[in-house]
């Protein structure tokens, strides 16, 4: 019985779509700036912010899971957090005047999703990479964002923006890393 159709390994999927992960940490960094240096923001403007960094995040992470096929575990790994994300983007656009506290809950519950399939993600890759800790800290980072999220999602509107922007920087940050450490990686054993 074979297991993974596809003889390309997790690893080198990712080091060949390694412009998605710098491109899905870029995206987190300036999105953290924004909500960092932008305070005033309004909820809508948070709002429209938020879903267009998850939708991009999400159509990149699709066309990451198509573009090697989908006969493996990873690219549908990869396929459903990204439909997962383009639902709550193309939502989040579809209804901009939500409260509060249902955006905390929606951004909490796409953090923990995210965070959990990075880390199965992570344990895959690290059958190929050794030492690939990125990726898992990445997944660890966004569970405990949810997690907060949800435990004090009442704490005042410029704490959260402040969690919100360090999450969306520092996931950003090791993200860009982990990219760039793909294709390094990557040309090192030439599977571009």
């Amino acid at each position: 019985m074979r297991q993974n159709l596809d003889p390309m390994r997790m690893g080198t999927r990712l080091a060949r779509n390694w412009w998605t992960v710098a491109l899905r940490g870029a995206i987190a960094i300036i999105f953290g700036l924004v909500a960092l240096f932008w305070p005033e923001i309004t909820l809508t403007a948070l709002v429209f912010i938020f879903a267009a960094f998850v939708l991009v995040s999400g159509v990149l992470l699709a066309i990451a899971a198509f573009k090697d096929g989908l006969n493996h575990t990873h690219a549908w790994l990869m396929l459903l957090e990204g439909a997962i994300g383009i639902t709550i983007g193309v939502l989040a656009f579809i209804w901009p005047g939500i409260t509060a506290l249902v955006l905390l809950y929606l951004i909490a519950a796409w953090a923990i999703i995210t965070g959990v399939l990075e880390i199965i993600a992570a344990i895959q890759v690290r059958k190929e990479i050794e030492n690939e800790w990125l990726l898992a800290l990445a997944g660890i980072a966004s569970v405990l964002f949810g997690v907060l999220l949800i435990i004090w999602p009442v704490a005042g509107a410029l704490a959260i923006l402040w969690i919100i922007a360090a999450y969306a920087i520092i996931f950003g940050v090791l993200l860009l890393i982990l990219a760039f450490r793909l294709r390094t990686w990557g040309s090192n054993r030439r599977i571009f």
